[in-house]
């Protein structure tokens, strides 16, 4: 049995966006958990930081957790899943203040085993 964690990579964001954490981030964070039935024990947590304006958010799952961090200054947003049962369907993320444009992604999918090789080897 494996858990799975998306690591998503945005680029090209509205840097005004990414210092927006209701209409923004907590709509992005909403359509995760709605369209992928998480289920949330909290509400989500915001932290916005002096200077640059860059937020981290994280809402704590049944599943696990869904975080994001925002780099106004890049224009860029880094969004991690961890989802310890199986997943019901792949992440799809639409991320930019423009919405009439999609912006450019690298989602990456790696499946977190919860049992070590060398243990299941030894027990063989």
């Amino acid at each position: 049995m494996s858990g799975i964690e998306w690591v998503v990579e945005a680029f090209g964001c509205s840097s005004q966006s990414l210092r927006d954490p209701i209409a923004v981030l907590q709509d992005l964070f909403n359509r995760i958990i709605r369209e992928m039935k998480l289920r949330p024990v909290g509400e989500p947590q915001w932290h916005q930081f002096p200077g640059t304006g860059g937020i981290t958010g994280l809402c704590l799952l049944a599943e696990s957790h869904l975080a994001c961090h925002t780099f106004p200054e890049h224009g860029s947003l880094c969004l991690n899943l961890f989802c310890c049962v199986p997943a019901r369907s792949g992440i799809s993320i639409l991320f930019c203040g423009n919405s009439s444009m999609h912006i450019p992604l690298r989602v990456r999918r790696l499946q977190r085993p919860y049992e070590s090789k060398l243990k299941q080897a030894a027990g063989d």
